[in-house]
């Protein structure tokens, strides 16, 4: 079936906003300068729909209420090319205006580095490894700058509860709901009421956890010039009435972190999609199903693959610039219509730049 007739998609028509694009005009050198220049990490947020540098002492801090833009660039081996990976990061609380300019304003970086980058799309709570492996510490935070629609008042400190995880090599803290509701016994978990800190290990969290909880605390304890009093509860203390007060009660514990998961479907066919505009129209219609191949891409169209677990997006190098910078759109739109997890990673691969993952589902 023509997955025309599924979706009903507003065309986001970037390429003409492309095409009229002066990647040599002063405002988008101001706005990307020397990105992708050489080896690095660069960070822009997203700012009444402007991209602006984030400060390099907060790289690795996000604040829920924003999205932001994480470019990439490395090399491999001994070549001196230069490779990218660009990301935008929409934080659960981001609004609609800011997520749009993030997606917008990652396709003009994209054109200002060649097109040649490997896109990614990170939804707070379902953040891809290579992702997080950029920071030591990965620290998402309430609140957000104000946006161009929903204005966001600043608020007077409070006292937060930390989500404590380890992934691979990286710690990381993320500001959840004040409440017994929030825990669970696989994860260490620091109520910072700003001169009280507390760490609470459930009697499943790994001892590395526990230990980076204990680097974390001391690092808030140094910030207030050694100020606030530290104390750490295990799961089943009888003396930690006072992480529970500060929580609103104590209340049942779950023995599973409930952060998104992606249920493994290996065994589930995988679907090939076609967006071509050959007949002077878009049309995004389904290839193949079930058992697919490399050699069924096309360098002239783009391709839309549903791996179940993923959505990759595949740009033939011969595809034109209206196939190219509306495939993101289409692709959100189809997790969004088939009823997919929102959460979904959705990646964008260049023909000539796939890498080993991406060739693993054919």
């Amino acid at each position: 079936m023509s997955m025309a007739h599924i979706l009903n998609i507003d065309e986001l028509d970037l390429s003409k906003y492309l095409e009229k694009l002066n990647l040599d005009s002063d405002d988008v050198k101001k706005d990307w300068g020397n990105a992708g220049s050489k080896v690095g990490l660069k960070i822009w947020r997203i700012e009444n729909f402007k991209v602006v540098p984030w400060p390099e002492n907060d790289y690795g801090k996000f604040y829920s209420g924003d999205s932001y833009i994480i470019l990439n660039s490395y090399k491999e081996g001994e070549s001196e090319k230069l490779y990218h990976d660009i990301h935008f990061w929409l934080g659960s609380n981001t609004s609609q205006d800011e997520a749009g300019t993030a997606a917008y304003k990652t396709v003009e970086l994209d054109n200002y580095l060649g097109t040649s980058p490997v896109q990614h799309r990170e939804l707070q709570g379902s953040e891809s490894r290579l992702f997080i492996s950029y920071f030591k510490n990965f620290i998402i935070l309430n609140g957000g700058v104000d946006s161009g629609f929903n204005i966001v008042k600043p608020v007077e400190y409070k006292p937060q509860l930390f989500h404590i995880k380890s992934v691979g090599s990286t710690l990381t803290v993320t500001s959840v709901p004040l409440s017994s509701d929030s825990l669970n016994s696989e994860d260490v978990f620091v109520l910072d009421q700003g001169l009280k800190i507390y760490q609470w290990n459930g009697c499943k969290a790994a001892g590395s956890e526990k230990h980076k909880a204990m680097e974390f605390t001391s690092n808030l304890k140094s910030e207030r010039s050694g100020k606030p009093e530290i104390k750490v509860f295990e799961q089943d203390d009888s003396d930690a009435t006072p992480f529970w007060d500060g929580i609103g009660g104590k209340g049942t514990i779950k023995e599973e972190s409930s952060t998104n998961k992606i249920e493994t479907t290996d065994d589930k066919e995988k679907i090939l999609i076609r967006l071509s505009n050959a007949s002077g129209n878009l049309e995004f219609n389904e290839e193949a199903r079930g058992s697919i191949s490399l050699s069924m891409l096309d360098t002239n169209d783009v391709f839309v693959i549903d791996a179940q677990n993923e959505v990759f997006i595949w740009i033939g190098k011969n595809s034109n610039v209206k196939e190219k910078t509306n495939s993101f759109q289409y692709a959100m739109d189809y997790v969004k219509k088939t009823g997919k997890p929102s959460y979904i990673p959705i990646t964008r691969v260049v023909e000539g730049n796939e890498n080993a993952h991406f060739k693993s589902f054919f």
